[in-house]
């Protein structure tokens, strides 16, 4: 072989490899770009879907609402939880029996607190001849009039702490 044979050999086997080279880059290229053309047909609408930016958009809203909403029922919260400290909800009766000749109990002291101790105390004692009913008002668990050993029994139990 020649000289000039073996340099066309040489340049035809690197015009083969350059070729092969060039179709691999294309065939990559072309893959790549079938996966952009997926990926760009999710960002277009189609007939009755919605696009990608359509959905985040809607969502974004959504969320914006949520949010608002959760700072509404926040407040409700924190404004019920105020109210309900003030509610007279800690209540107890103690029955009694005020005359030691009497039976069946019929008198009886009660309780009505609210979380800070502020209510009231309901006495009615129950006599043969005539029943008798008192109210005082309390602050903080005591008050200003003295409160009967069967009233303070009833305010303590209602405060939960002891019979």
């Amino acid at each position: 072989m020649t000289s000039d044979s073996q340099a066309v050999l040489i340049l035809a086997l690197v015009g083969v490899i350059v070729g092969l080279g060039g179709l691999s880059v294309g065939v990559l290229a072309l893959i790549r770009l079938g996966k952009l053309h997926r990926s760009y047909s999710l960002l277009q609408a189609g007939e009755g879907r919605e696009t990608i930016v359509d959905v985040m958009a809607r969502t974004i809203d959504e969320f914006r609402d949520l949010r608002g909403e959760v700072a509404h029922l926040d407040s409700t919260l924190a404004a019920t939880r105020r109210d309900l400290t003030m509610a007279l909800r800690h209540v107890s009766v103690v029955r009694y029996d005020a005359f030691g000749d009497m039976g069946g109990r019929f008198s009886f002291s009660a309780a009505l607190l609210d979380d800070a101790g502020d209510g009231l105390v309901i006495t009615s004692i129950h006599g043969r001849s005539e029943t008798r009913t008192y109210l005082k008002g309390l602050t903080s668990g005591s008050s200003d009039i003295t409160l009967s050993p069967e009233e303070t029994q009833a305010v303590r139990i209602a405060r939960g702490e002891a019979s």
